[in-house]
């Protein structure tokens, strides 16, 4: 994954997330097979904040979000706590800007559900990057 630097600037949580593997989701209802949505490419809402970023503070926050049949998100919930209420804050305020193309179950757009993790690392990934 590759980002800016800078803690301040948003973060590509997009590529973060590992995109074929970004979404873990779950739809409520029927068997019916479902489309799931996919994260849509630009800004990255998601930022890393800059005090914890200078003290070397890391985690993860893993998020369960509602996509709505217009592909944005209206309801954010902590799954699993990084251990630092200010990343998950960051990372609960930066999801609720995050843009999907809508699930669709039979060709009709749909509401579902979808976990993603958010990592705060200031370490690089393998792609060259640091990580959010």
């Amino acid at each position: 994954m590759t980002q800016t630097s800078a803690p301040a600037r948003s973060l590509p949580v997009l590529l973060l997330l590992g995109l074929p593997a970004l979404l873990f989701l779950a739809a409520c209802g029927r068997d019916m097979e479902i489309e799931q949505p996919r994260p849509l490419y630009g800004e990255d809402p998601i930022e890393y904040p800059i005090t914890l970023w200078d003290r070397g503070i890391e985690g993860e926050t893993l998020l369960r979000v509602r996509v709505n049949d217009m592909g944005s998100v209206d309801s954010v919930e902590v799954v699993e706590s990084s251990g630092h209420v200010a990343l998950d804050s960051a990372a609960v305020r930066g999801a609720k800007e995050l843009r999907f193309s809508p699930g669709r179950r039979n060709g009709r757009r749909i509401e579902v559900w979808a976990q993603v993790p958010v990592h705060f690392s200031r370490r690089s990934d393998p792609e060259g990057g640091p990580q959010v």
